[in-house]
């Protein structure tokens, strides 16, 4: 995939209207709405997810966080909640991504992959041929005993996420660690279709918006350099 210039940013783990709000107001792309998952920060009730995705503007992408590996129960779970985008954090057990498409027209489909070595780009690979709309590289680990499939602060090794995204036919979100501090060196490294964050824009769990300016300043200082 081509090279964005200037990357859509993704604020994760938003838990209220106000929170959704204030993201948006920043510039946010995108918001990331957390359902259950084995481990990890953000996680709100369904009916809350519902509740903020009525407020997000068409325009604006409303990412359920979903560990279901079950495509019925994504499809179960994505009409709870109406949003406009699936981010399928684990890999898909039983059905299909054309399954997915058929049942839940119009609705966009990610797929997280955790980059834990070379390993990933063949998986990237093969997952970008199946009918997703994006890839979302993130630094989770689904071998551990208690899976590790979002939200842990870390970044990965930039090098394997530049090497899918230059294989690949499919946009690239990139996640994992991303800091005020660190956002223009991953933007250079990896030249992602979008950049995905949480912890970093956080004090005490809530969205803190000095945190949130800052970061977004960080992006703008990045694109007016170039």
């Amino acid at each position: 995939m081509e090279p964005t210039r200037h990357p859509r940013i993704k604020i994760c783990c938003i838990s209220s209207v106000a929170e959704a709000q204030l993201a948006i107001r920043h510039g946010a792309s995108a918001l990331g709405l957390v359902a259950k998952m084995p481990s990890g920060p953000g996680v709100i009730p369904e009916p809350i997810i519902a509740e903020i995705a009525a407020t997000i503007p068409p325009a604006i992408g409303s990412f359920l966080l979903t560990s279901e590996q079950n495509v019925q129960s994504i499809i179960d779970q994505q009409r709870r909640c109406r949003v406009n985008t699936l981010q399928i954090v684990d890999r898909l057990r039983v059905g299909k991504y054309g399954d997915l498409r058929a049942a839940l027209p119009g609705i966009s489909l990610v797929q997280v992959i955790h980059v834990t070595g070379e390993e990933s780009i063949e998986e990237a690979c093969r997952i970008a041929e199946q009918g997703v709309d994006a890839l979302l590289l993130d630094s989770g680990d689904q071998r551990l005993a208690v899976k590790q499939l979002g939200g842990t602060g870390r970044t990965h090794d930039w090098s394997i996420s530049r090497r899918i995204r230059e294989a690949v036919n499919v946009p690239i979100f990139l996640a994992g660690g991303l800091r005020s501090d660190n956002v223009k060196e991953a933007i250079q490294a990896v030249q992602p279709f979008g950049i995905d964050l949480c912890s970093s824009v956080r004090t005490d769990g809530r969205l803190d918006e000095l945190k949130l300016a800052r970061f977004f300043e960080a992006v703008k200082d990045y694109l007016t350099e170039g």
